[in-house]
């Protein structure tokens, strides 16, 4: 069953940031992930929020985990907590 990764990006250098995304690029490549969403138009329908999404599919949860505790991940992730704040989770989709 895929999995998705739903993350909630609030960047505060957008210059060291820029060194964080072709590192996670590259690690979610080589993972078997792929994004859906990365940055975007952003618009609000409801409420008052304003983030920047990113939205990852994997084959299976399995997977997701493997590229976020893969070394290649939490070296780009330690670049990405210096230049920014994020939320992120896991999820399972819905059975076919």
């Amino acid at each position: 069953m895929s999995a998705y990764v739903l993350v909630e990006v609030d960047i505060e250098n957008p210059d060291g940031y820029a060194e964080y995304r072709p590192l996670a690029h590259e690690s979610v490549a080589k993972y078997g992930g792929r994004f859906l969403v990365r940055g975007g138009k952003t618009e609000v329908l409801e409420g008052e929020w304003m983030p920047r999404i990113v939205v990852l599919e994997f084959d299976s949860l399995e997977a997701a985990h493997a590229w976020y505790y893969s070394d290649d991940y939490q070296a780009a992730s330690a670049i990405r907590h210096q230049h920014s704040r994020a939320r992120m989770i896991a999820v399972e989709g819905v059975a076919p």
